[in-house]
This record gives structure tokens, sequence and C-alpha cells, in this order.
């Protein structure tokens, strides 16, 4: 089955988010709703959901919590005409689920169920719910049960609506944020709160929830919803304007490069509608020579231990250079030798380079690395990490 949206020819806030902003507060987690969400987990994660161990049981309560919501979406749709659509995920998703390869792009479920929209392989954004109204306009909601999930969060949220507003041809994207604790002191909340197509709902605590199920830890019984009208596979959605990430990513790419090589502004004038969709440019492999400089004018450290150029071939087999949008910000990706990954490098404000984390192979742009080969020399190199790097750089 494919779902093409047809939308609305006017500028509204999504009535379906009015509704829930006004009605969820009715909805209240029940046992059976909590107890059926552990359908969502495998059988590690649900004993580290009573686990004494705190960091392992508060992820395993954050998988938890996100799958409390998505059943009772699922219970509300049927009760409600605003929601036309709730995409499957988790342990609904479809069980044959595509790995990760170049040259993907569009809705995809990932190895856990999870719905992300991948760009050339790379997974661009992961949506907690994907739903559809009255309307057949496409919304979103995230779920949060830490205010350290808030990190960057506002950036997220706009990248998100302005990918799903581009792909379903939307003016605007309704986007509801649900938590499990009180959000109205934060001021990002507050921020995102000002949209009339936003609405920001809090739920009961998974310590509330915890109690509804105490009694059942010892037999977990769960159903899975059986013909519920109004689930669908996101990877039938269409999409209502072309996605070809790789092509966007040149185009922006290659206008960076006209600047820097012309008067070396560092400022892109996003003249596309596709290039804020562009999350990381990726302008190329180093040659030998180019890494020497690179090491030799900025210097680059692995956990406290200087990168020199003379070692470099024996720990790395390739240099990447990078810069993450719209900051703009610096970034080096070396190939490990010992270890099928590559070390993110993040400049420091002395523009030193230092290792941040690794990539690890099982993830799209781990591929996209992979696929790239040397085409930069010293003098591009060069003027692509002046032209981006921090302000406060004092080269050797």
């Amino acid at each position: 089955m494919q779902i093409v949206i047809y939308f609305a020819d006017r500028d509204i806030a999504s009535f379906m988010i009015s509704w829930l902003n006004s009605n969820f507060k009715h909805f209240k987690p029940t046992a059976a709703i909590a107890i059926n969400a552990t359908r969502h987990m495998n059988k590690i994660e649900r004993k580290k959901l009573f686990s004494p161990d705190i960091e392992p049981m508060r992820t395993a309560e954050g998988r938890w919590f996100e799958a409390i919501i998505y059943e009772m979406f699922l219970d509300i749709a049927k009760q409600s005409d605003r929601i036309k659509y709730i995409a499957m995920k988790g342990a609904d998703a479809p069980q044959n689920r595509e790995m990760a390869k170049i040259g993907q792009n569009g809705l995809f479920y990932s190895k856990y169920g999870d719905i992300v929209i991948r760009g050339n392989g790379q997974d661009l954004a992961e949506f907690d719910l994907l739903l559809v109204d009255a309307d057949n306009q496409v919304a979103f909601a995230e779920v949060v049960t830490s205010p350290s999930d808030l990190k960057e969060f506002e950036l997220e949220i706009e990248y998100k609506k302005t990918l799903l507003g581009y792909l379903f041809n939307q003016k605007k994207v309704a986007f509801l944020l649900i938590s499990s604790f009180d959000l109205s002191n934060y001021s990002v909340v507050k921020r995102l709160a000002k949209p009339a197509e936003n609405a920001i709902i809090s739920t009961s605590s998974c310590e509330q929830i915890k109690t509804l199920v105490k009694h059942y830890r010892s037999r977990i019984i769960y159903n899975n919803p059986v013909n519920h009208p109004k689930l669908i596979r996101a990877t039938d959605l269409q999409f209502k304007k072309p996605f070809d990430y790789r092509k966007f990513h040149d185009e922006v790419r290659t206008t960076i490069f006209s600047q820097i090589t012309g008067n070396g502004n560092k400022t892109v004038h996003q003249k596309r509608d596709t290039d804020p969709l562009v999350k990381k440019v990726i302008y190329g492999a180093l040659f030998p020579k180019a890494i020497k400089a690179l090491c030799e004018s900025y210097g680059m450290s692995v956990k406290g231990k200087h990168i020199e150029y003379a070692e470099f071939g024996r720990h790395f087999s390739k240099a990447i250079i990078a810069t993450d949008i719209p900051g703009y910000e610096l970034i080096v990706y070396l190939r490990s030798r010992s270890k099928k990954e590559y070390l993110k490098m993040i400049q420091l404000k002395d523009g030193h380079f230092k290792f941040e984390r690794p990539t690890p192979p099982k993830v799209g742009f781990f591929l996209w690395l992979e696929s790239i080969q040397p085409t930069l020399g010293v003098r591009i190199t060069l003027s692509i990490l002046e032209a981006f790097t921090i302000k406060e750089t004092k080269t050797k």
C-alpha cells in the first residue's frame, strides 16, 4: 500500500495538534498500556527497567516511555477523527528492514523499528512519532524523559520541520513535545511553545507509571494491535518533492568552494530551497602532502597523544575534511587502521583538532566516508581550513 498525501491549500496550524493540546490531559497511561508498551522492548531492556543500576535503568525507561506514548496514541486515534494515520514503529514495524547503504533517500525503518529519513544512506532525522492529521498534514512528535535530552533540541526540531516541510510541501509542520516531567521552566521549551502549530504536553512520570505495573513484573503479558484502522507503514508515505540528498549536498559544496576560491567569504547564501536540508558538507579526502600541512599548521591529538605526520600512516589511512551546518564548524575524520571506524576530530579555540568520538561501521555515514577518495591538495585544504577555522587560531 502507498499513502499519497494531498495537502489543503491553506496556511493553518494543525487542528490535530490543537485538539491534542486541549484533550491529552484527559488521557493517562494505564497499567494495560504500560504493560503493552513492553512488547517494543527486548528481554534485556525489560529487566533493566527495574534495575538498581541507575544509568541502564534510565536508558530502558526512555525506551519504555516512548513506547507508552505510542501505545496511548493507538488508543487515542480510535477515539478521534483528528488523527487520520499513525506510522507503525517498534514491534509493529515491518520485519523486512533495509540496512543503510549509499544512495538511499527517503523514509526507512531502523534495525530497532525506529522511523528515520535517510539521505545518501545517512540517517538525517529520527521521529518518535509520525502522524497524518484529518487535513492530510504530516506532523511529528518527540518524547523526552530527561532535561539532558534538550541539549541542541531546538535546532534539531527546526531541522525536522524544515525537512518534512520540504518533502511534503507544507508551509508549516505541526510538532508535539511530550515529556514525563515538567518542562514549563525551560527556556528552550518556552520558545518552542510559541508557534501555534506546536504543543508541549507533560504526562505521568516514569516513577508514577511504574507503580501501576509493579505487581506485573514477574509475568509480562501484552497484545499486538489487530487490524488497527489507522496504522500505516511510514515507508508508504509519498514525498511531494524530489529528494536526492547527495545532489543537494554537492550543490552546497560547489557554492562553498566557489566562495573560498573567490573572495574567501565563509557565509553561504542559501538560494535553493534544498540548501537548508544539508546538515554537513564533506569537502573530500586529503592527499599526503595536504595531511602533512594539516598536521604541521594546525595539529591533531587523540586521547592526549599528539599526531605527528611521520606517524600518521601507521595509525590512519585517510583524512577527510568536513563542516557542520549551519555553524560551519570544522571537522576532520581520520580512518583508523586498527579498527573499522573513523575518529571524529573537532577544532578547539587554539585551532588544534582533538578527538571527540568514533564513527562506527554500522551507520550509513560511515559508508559515505568510505566511498570518498583523496581529491584535496595542499592549497585547497589550507584554503578550507583558513576560511572556517576558529578566529582565535594562531597557526605555527
